[in-house]
């Protein structure tokens, strides 16, 4: 089975709407859809915005459907040149920003329990999201997702973000639900289609480019679903 999180509803309303053999399941305020989507065993749930809630979505998933790997998918902010609305990113590892206990002598980002920085994506996984997402044309490319609880909105922020951790996109929820697959040792991988620049004019792009940026998510994710029930 796969599992697929999406953050906002946006990102994951077309993959269940074409789902088939559906069963709803709620886990507190959590809406866990299963059946078949593209022919795969697949269940689908949108966690909210934020590191927690994406963490608590993940842990819930792990428990009650026992997913062979886990997917998230959405949008983000490009960090490095070259990258433009609707581009794919597939992260190559994650990283949690906001965590920061250098004043003890760790790096920033360092993440306690795992005894790492970077989380490291299945390669299997991000292989096959690289060809789907190759399948269609759209630029693509291997990077770090650097994730925290903020929008990020700052050129200052934004080259932080590329000096420390040589990220290439920034979001909120990709590492936090990287560091539960791992402390729960299921693979994951990341997807992120560019929806804004991660600098002042982040918020007005959000708004007005999202839609697209989701349009290519969504139909990369139908792709990697048939292909990989093919496997």
């Amino acid at each position: 089975m796969i599992g697929i999180i999406g953050a906002m509803s946006e990102e994951v309303a077309e993959l269940k709407s074409i789902m088939t053999d559906t069963l709803e399941h709620k886990i507190g305020d959590l809406t866990f859809i299963s059946g078949k989507l593209c022919g795969a065993d697949a269940v689908i749930t949108v966690c909210g915005e934020g590191k927690v809630n994406a963490a608590m979505c993940t842990q819930a998933m792990i428990m009650e459907y026992a997913p062979e790997f886990i997917i998230n998918t959405g949008v983000g902010g490009g960090l490095t040149d070259g990258l433009r609305i609707g581009d794919i990113v597939v992260a190559s590892s994650v990283v949690e920003h906001d965590l920061d206990a250098s004043a003890l002598g760790f790096e920033r980002g360092f993440v306690f329990g795992l005894g790492c920085v970077e989380m490291p994506c299945d390669p299997k996984i991000s292989a096959l999201l690289m060809e789907c997402t190759e399948n269609f044309g759209i630029p693509c490319r291997r990077g770090i997702i650097a994730s925290g609880d903020q929008f990020i909105n700052s050129s200052e922020k934004k080259k932080w973000l590329v000096d420390t951790f040589n990220a290439s996109v920034c979001e909120m929820e990709g590492a936090a639900i990287g560091h539960v697959c791992m402390r729960n040792k299921v693979p994951f991988g990341v997807l992120r289609s560019i929806s804004d620049g991660g600098d002042e004019g982040a918020a007005v792009s959000f708004t007005e480019f999202a839609a697209q940026a989701i349009e290519n998510s969504v139909k990369i994710i139908k792709l990697f679903a048939e292909r990989v029930k093919t496997k």
